[in-house]
């Protein structure tokens, strides 16, 4: 009973803290631009005004357009069951192989916000759609390859084997492989969000957008779908990340898991700080990033066979 209540409140934890990443991204921006900024909690005021809206639809836009905020929402939420939270702990879908099923329902949401943008029949949105396929095509296989290093390392394919196994000892004899792989994580975590330098969600030049653009025709509940998913999606990432490197599996859960959350808002102020110290890099040069993080992924996965 005691083991079920843990993989219930860790989704709950998720949903309720979500949101507050960006706010907390936000206003490390604004301290570093010397502004008093929004209020950490603005991120909930903007969801509960877009729930409490309609939402409009284009002429041109068929059910796949309506359809694809629900589709994105519930795989990101199937994910938010699947990553665990702390080191010590179980999901509430953990098995074998969930690492893989995570992957593939990240790749589902994606597949649904590109259709729904192209449903609209804007060449704009087509433009942001394209970009997102095409840097998606280069951090799925860095992820992966992560994930198949850290696997390895830890003789586990499921999140919380390979966040169990992550300990002082393994610190030791896999030093370069735990690094490696969170160095590619932190650079898949910022292009998957559509963060700085790959991105900024808060810019509005033709040019320059890649997930904003294609959600643009999104409104009301269906925007608030959106701008919720992609809150969990930062935080399932920056678990992943969290997870890779604590040594905390050996800790009771009511201290690992409070560790834990503490670390996944430490990875939202690092992200504010980066966001912050430099500028968004040009679109010709977001490939060579993820080719970048690839190549540490296949460092990663040498080192880990090489163990």
């Amino acid at each position: 009973m005691k083991e079920l209540l843990i993989k219930i409140i860790q989704p709950v934890i998720a949903f309720l803290l979500a949101p507050m990443l960006l706010g907390v991204i936000n206003r490390i921006k604004a301290n570093f631009a010397g502004r008093k900024g929004l209020p950490i909690l603005q991120p909930y005021y903007d969801l509960w005004r877009l729930f409490h809206k309609g939402a409009v639809y284009s002429t041109t836009t068929s059910m796949i357009f309506k359809l694809a905020p629900i589709v994105c929402f519930a795989s990101i939420i199937l994910v938010v069951m699947i990553v665990p939270l702390g080191g010590g702990s179980r999901s509430l879908f953990s098995f074998n192989g969930d690492l893989i099923l995570a992957a593939y329902f990240l790749g589902l949401m994606r597949f649904f916000i590109v259709i729904g943008a192209l449903d609209t029949g804007s060449s704009f949105e087509g433009m942001g759609s394209s970009r997102e396929v095409q840097f998606s095509a280069l951090a799925e296989p860095a992820l992966f390859i992560a994930l198949a290093a850290m696997a390895r390392q830890t003789s586990s394919i499921s999140f919380a084997g390979i966040f169990s196994a992550v300990d002082p000892k393994m610190w030791t004899a896999g030093c370069a492989t735990l690094l490696l792989s969170a160095a590619t994580m932190i650079i898949v975590l910022l292009a998957e969000n559509s963060r700085i330098p790959v991105d900024d969600p808060n810019t509005h030049l033709e040019l320059t957008m890649i997930h904003e653009v294609m959600v643009l025709d999104n409104s009301g509940p269906d925007f608030g779908f959106i701008l919720y998913g992609s809150a969990l999606k930062l935080w399932i990432f920056a678990a992943i990340f969290v997870g890779m490197l604590l040594p905390i599996s050996a800790m009771p859960i009511w201290l690992s898991m409070p560790i834990t959350i503490v670390a996944i808002f430490t990875v939202a102020v690092l992200i504010g700080i980066i966001e912050s110290c430099m500028a968004r890099l040009r679109l010709l040069n977001v490939p060579n990033l993820l080719l970048t993080a690839i190549s540490l992924a296949v460092l990663s996965l040498v080192f880990a066979l090489r163990n």
